[in-house]
């Protein structure tokens, strides 16, 4: 078949309409899957697997390394909130040397207060001397029953919250009142021996919560460091060591995913009379590296 000459630049025409429309189909899904591509975080990998998959996750960047810290988000809600808030400078605390209320990063640039070797590394001073806090405190997160303090009996290790015990119970305050009811004294400690942790601490003050799920201080775990019951504030240690003597008096709310040779050489560091590593060691800052229901 010939076709007419008048035809020939209709037919080129359509040719080039069609090239360019598959042209653009072409471009438009390569545009689509470029877009996915930048939509979709690189899943970060660590050196154990995360207790939750949604939990978030945080860099802590020290002078000594990177510690990478997962969140326990669900377990310990206010704790979590509270230390992601101070971290990224969107909580507001009392600057303890100026007394004024501030919206700033607290963690960036303290030191590790308090670090003392096959136990754990203490920091979240703002003073850095371990006596500093951001001007409130809260209440702890913990689930006595879910770390087994109502089967557990009290021993002798327990002696300092055995005292703290009966101080509260008989209202002690002075020596005087220790001797005057030395009697009634010496009958509630033969009976104390048969108390489960739970009625011992719960005793001393603290209060614990049956909807949470609770996590025992383990080698890595990060905690709120405290000085009683609900006294949280900014303190927090982490484990180089397990320890069981602790649970049920602090909040853990985290664990070490990637960077426990890091915790291990902070740990392992000279130190001072103060146990202050010497030379110092600080955090550069705390920042959010993987976010929560990522």
């Amino acid at each position: 078949m010939v076709l007419k000459s008048g035809f020939k630049p209709i037919l080129a025409n359509l040719l080039i309409i069609q090239y360019w429309r598959n042209l653009m189909k072409y471009f438009n899904c390569l545009m689509a899957l470029f877009v996915l591509t930048l939509g979709c975080e690189k899943k970060m990998e660590f050196d154990q697997p995360l207790n939750d998959d949604k939990n978030p996750v945080v860099l802590m960047q020290t002078t000594s390394g990177d510690i990478y810290i997962e969140l326990f988000e669900k377990d310990a809600p206010k704790t979590v909130e509270n230390f992601i808030g101070l971290a990224e400078g969107t909580k507001e605390f009392t600057d303890p040397e100026t007394k004024e209320t501030v919206t700033r990063p607290l963690y960036d640039d303290l030191k590790f207060h308090r670090v003392i070797k096959n136990f754990m590394m203490q920091g979240g001073c703002p003073l850095g001397t371990g006596t500093g806090d951001p001007g409130y405190k809260f209440e702890d997160e913990i689930n006595a029953a879910a770390l087994g303090l109502d089967t557990l009996k009290v021993t002798q290790n327990q002696s300092r919250d055995m005292q703290a015990y009966i101080a509260k119970k008989y209202n002690i305050k002075s020596q005087e009142d220790w001797t005057a009811q030395a009697t009634e004294i010496q009958e509630e400690m033969q009976t104390i021996g048969e108390m489960s942790l739970l009625k011992l601490y719960t005793g001393v003050g603290y209060n614990y919560d049956s909807t949470l799920q609770s996590h025992k201080a383990k080698r890595g775990v990060i905690a709120m460091a405290n000085s009683g019951p609900n006294t949280n504030g900014s303190q927090f240690f982490i484990n180089q060591i397990d320890t069981p003597w602790l649970d049920g008096k602090h909040t853990v709310f985290g664990q070490v995913v990637k960077g426990m040779t890091v915790v291990d050489e902070i740990c392992n560091s000279p130190v001072n009379k103060q146990t202050q590593p010497d030379p110092e060691i600080k955090i550069v800052s705390v920042k959010v590296a993987q976010k929560s229901g990522h």
